[in-house]
């Protein structure tokens, strides 16, 4: 009788672990497959690191989400996660009407301005005039190729489409390009490698347009799943209201991230 009671307590146990294990919520978190410093970038181990997972971490600690790294190739990201490849965006993708037609967003996590950088000793300035009949860079499927197509296409530029920001930075370096636009954080982690300091420089940041570059920075998830956007969203303004959040972000930064 005891050891039959011993063998259901057993099953009972075995059947509440799983139970639990089976309610653990595994979210896979897809970002651009290439380096993207001072956001994201593979380490000599392989391992990413990086202020974007940094956050990743932080976030998914405190939504007590179990997330997995997925790096995904940047031109192919939303598709991955309309398939369900993926589970959310956490890849410096901002949040723009254009976007927003097809998947969702958290609130904002960071919102920085837009610059252009160009060769060391060549004067123009970042603006339609001053990029008349130049040929500048920008990464496919981004809100600065919708920009540069727009402001400077339109304008006697020639726009030329890279799959990756470190592809437009090296044609730039090369004497390739006379200018790239990228975020500006993105191009000072750039201009600060032996590189960029001596090659190129800042042009400017460009005049803002928050309906092609949107509203800051967000994390992107699938159109109807509002329980995991309000997690997301929880977490996002606990780790600002914590400390977390500024705690991680000085070790990169000694300005405001976020913005206003």
């Amino acid at each position: 009788m005891h050891k039959t009671l011993k063998v259901i307590a057993l099953a009972a146990a075995i059947g509440i672990s799983g139970g639990i294990a089976a309610q653990a919520e595994q979210i896979k978190v897809g970002f651009a497959a290439e380096p993207y410093p001072p956001f994201t970038s593979p380490d000599a181990s392989g391992n990413w690191e990086g202020w974007e997972v940094e956050f990743q971490k932080a976030i998914c600690a405190e939504a007590k989400l179990d997330c997995v790294i997925t790096p995904v190739a940047w031109d192919g990201i939303i598709p991955a996660l309309t398939s369900k490849k993926i589970d959310i965006i956490i890849g410096s993708m901002s949040i723009t009407e254009e976007r927003l037609k097809t998947i969702d967003f958290s609130d904002k996590y960071y919102n920085t301005p837009t610059g252009v950088i160009g060769p060391k000793g060549v004067a123009f300035e970042a603006t339609p005039e001053g990029l008349s009949g130049k040929t500048i860079g920008v990464q496919v499927s981004t809100v600065h190729q919708d920009y540069a197509n727009k402001y400077f296409g339109e304008n006697g530029a020639t726009v030329k489409e890279y799959q990756t920001q470190d592809e437009a930075n090296q044609d730039l370096a090369a004497g390739r390009l006379d200018a790239v636009q990228a975020d500006a954080i993105a191009l000072d982690a750039f201009l600060k490698s032996d590189q960029g300091k001596e090659c190129c420089e800042l042009k400017g940041n460009v005049k803002d347009d928050p309906a092609i570059l949107g509203a800051g920075v967000g994390i992107g998830i699938r159109k109807g799943e509002d329980e995991l956007k309000g997690k997301l969203n929880a977490a996002i303004k606990a780790i600002r209201e914590n400390g977390t959040y500024d705690t991680f972000s000085k070790a990169y930064f000694d300005f405001n991230i976020y913005g206003e």
